[in-house]
């Protein structure tokens, strides 16, 4: 009795068979796409009303503390490359003549 009931769990989890039902799962999940489309935009929406946007000075003050700060990290790492490739060529030269 125990083996038959086991065959048949076998039998059940090695069952490939399609039924009708199964295939139209698919179908009902496309045709709730719209739906979901619809809600999604509906709730970016309103998130997007809660945020808060800076200001135009706000946006203006942090733009040019950035370029500054870039700019000033830009002219920082050109002289460190050029004073270690200056090194390098000193070095480099000092080394070939021995």
């Amino acid at each position: 009795m125990a083996d038959e009931k086991k065959r048949n769990l076998e039998e059940r989890e090695n069952d490939r068979s399609v039924s009708g039902f199964s295939l139209m799962e698919p179908a009902g999940k496309l045709g709730a796409y719209p739906k979901r489309l619809r809600s999604f935009l509906h709730e970016v929406r309103v998130e997007m009303r809660q945020v808060n946007w800076p200001s135009r000075q706000d946006v203006m003050s942090t733009t040019i503390v950035v370029t500054v700060t870039v700019a000033f990290f830009g002219v920082y790492f050109w002289l460190t490359d050029l004073a270690f490739s200056h090194l390098y060529v000193i070095v480099n030269g000092y080394f070939k003549k021995l």
